[in-house]
């Protein structure tokens, strides 16, 4: 998952149609925004950004470099299923739901323990999509150090609950466990980007980090599952999840003591405090002091304005971000669709078919992808006839989900800023299909190959939808419609129960009817979604261009005696002026 994987830490310049209410006399930058009901919030109550400047740069340092370490420890744990439900089995864990048959009969894992286990995994997946809304509420309102403890307590909590679990029999504590493991990664991952705004000019780089830290911190099952056959199951659950304390424990000691109470200041925030600061050494109430303490106080204040005007020239190369301004303008050119519906309320973009395309989308592709994690090694037992090439290929599969994350990350980045928009959704229908068609092919080639497509396709869906989401619906609406398409998709993974019924009730532990069904469905989606897009980016350039010169006529249309003075200036004759002073310098209407 990842809400913020390619999104740019520079404020957005909203396209501003005729049916915003803000000015249309240009653009207005707007902060990027994981808060979903940000119009709830009191204005007093928003936590107050400080600029990086501020804070010594060996500090910072330390900051993005210990984010990445407890990211990698926590942010994504959860999705190391595949590599920690042996260990389960192995365990007994809700072996007293096999029957009397199945025990006698001493099968590996018997259908009920089973479902019980991909529960565990699907409420997992399903919360750690859906706490994403109240995350962006917290962060903006009490800032990223209370976003972090309270992960620490999530993360503590499940821990516990899950390493006591085998004594709090007959009471259910495997899913509560694991619950709370996946709602604390999000709060100390989205709570970690605004770490991004520490250094500007390799903001992309934090977040690439940051990025692979999630995906990394999968093989966290990986490592202990490799330990626990190691000692021969003597280093059992118990004792990895209270050692693992060690983890919720060392961010709470970060959080108070290095990481910073308020997140960051953008770009866009940066610039506009460098534009606001040239004109402010005199002030009104000057006139009240004496003239040598006017003086002095104006003296102090032109230094402090130039100081920090110094200090944002140093972080952002240059005063006003030239450099990263123009780079984001040429990937919004790029892209075909941005600003698509900037400006609109976030009602009007979710009843657009904008939105409903790409939720659907959405929609069948999380759920895929989070079924093939749980159900990995039951399917290829399935398809290849042998329960040791099962074991080879869910092996491989945990050691390429992690390290696919970190390889593809910045790849991805290069496809989405110099690809446009229609065709980065081809590319993804187009893995996606390759993947549900290798996915029922009963050969080991084909499980190899359809591991490794899927472990790039993986990160690369989840980029792509908040990247156009971004584009699309831009940023002063992100948290609202962004977080509502991730709510959604995850809330219909728990339709992966009624999946995990019917392979197993209605065809016989075959995965073959499932893959298909979800394939066509995705097929059909994919199709339409990428088709609209297509068509809208083909109109949407010069529906733009019209709109931009309409506002450059609307500009020059000037008030009475506005510019009389310039068009003195330009020796322009009296007669040449027309009768009321309206046009340009040029004497044009």
């Amino acid at each position: 998952m990842s809400l913020a994987e390619r999104l740019s830490t520079l404020e957005d310049y909203d396209r501003l149609s005729r049916r915003s209410s803000m000015s249309p006399a240009g653009s207005q930058r707007r902060k990027l925004s994981f808060n979903p009901v940000d119009t709830w919030v009191p204005e007093h109550t928003a936590e107050v950004p400080v600029g990086a400047f501020e804070v010594s740069k060996t500090k910072r340092i330390l900051q993005v470099a210990t984010a990445v370490i407890y990211c990698l420890l926590a942010a994504g744990i959860v999705f190391g299923y595949a590599a920690i439900k042996p260990v389960l089995i192995r365990e007994g864990v809700y072996q007293d739901k096999c029957t009397q048959d199945e025990l006698d009969r001493n099968v590996r894992v018997c259908y009920e323990q089973e479902l019980r286990l991909n529960f565990m995994f699907t409420c997992a997946a399903v919360s750690t999509n859906v706490v994403a809304l109240p995350v962006g509420t917290i962060l903006d309102r009490f800032g990223p150090r209370v976003a972090g403890i309270i992960g620490v307590f999530f993360l503590t909590l499940g821990s516990l609950l899950f390493a006591f679990a085998w004594d709090m029999k007959p009471v259910d504590g495997y899913i509560p466990g694991y619950l709370f493991l996946a709602i604390g990664g999000p709060f100390v991952f989205i709570s970690s980007f605004q770490l991004s705004n520490t250094f500007p000019q390799y903001s992309g780089l934090i977040l690439a980090l940051l990025t692979g830290a999630f995906d990394t911190s999968s093989a966290i099952f990986l490592f202990y599952r490799l330990i626990y056959q190691a000692t021969d199951g003597s280093f059992w659950p118990k004792k990895f999840f209270l050692v693992y304390l060690v983890v919720p424990v060392f961010i709470l000691i970060v959080q108070m003591f290095l990481m910073p109470k308020s997140s960051y200041k953008t770009v866009g925030e940066l610039v506009t405090e460098v534009e606001t600061n040239f004109d402010v050494d005199v002030h009104d109430s000057d006139g009240e002091l004496a003239p040598h303490d006017a003086a002095r106080v104006q003296e102090e204040r032109r230094v402090r304005r130039e100081s920090v005007i110094s200090e944002i020239t140093s972080l952002l190369g240059t005063k006003d971000a030239e450099a990263q301004t123009k780079k984001e303008e040429e990937k919004k050119h790029t892209s075909g669709v941005w600003g698509a519906l900037h400006g609109r309320t976030a009602g009007q973009q979710i009843a657009s078919p904008w939105f409903v395309l790409i939720t659907l989308f959405t929609v069948v592709q999380m759920t895929r992808i989070n079924y093939f994690v749980a159900t990995i090694r039951p399917q290829y037992e399935y398809l290849l006839g042998d329960y040791n090439k099962a074991v080879q290929i869910n092996s491989f599969f945990d050691v390429a989900l992690p390290l696919g994350g970190v390889i593809s990350v910045p790849f991805i980045g290069l496809v989405l800023d110099n690809t446009s928009t229609p065709l980065v959704l081809s590319l993804l229908v187009t893995f996606a299909t390759a993947i549900g068609v290798l996915g029922v092919i009963p050969e080991m080639w084909a499980a190899y190959a359809n591991v490794c497509v899927f472990v790039v396709y993986r990160p690369f869906y989840y980029t792509t939808v908040s990247d156009y989401s971004a584009k699309v619906f831009g940023f002063a609406t992100f948290g609202k419609v962004y977080g509502l398409i991730i709510c959604l998709a995850g809330l219909f993974n728990f339709s992966q129960s009624l999946l995990d019924a019917l392979t197993h009730k209605v065809f016989n532990n075959n995965p073959i009817p499932v893959n298909l069904i979800l394939l066509g469905i995705a097929l059909i989606i994919g199709i339409g979604l990428v088709g609209f897009v297509y068509k809208k980016s083909r109109t949407l350039a010069h529906d733009m261009l019209q709109e931009e010169a309409h506002a450059a006529q609307e500009h020059e249309r000037l008030m009475p005696g506005a510019d009389m003075g310039a068009i003195e200036e330009e020796d322009v004759a009296p007669n040449d002026r027309r009768g009321h002073g309206y046009g340009t310098v040029n004497g044009s209407t």
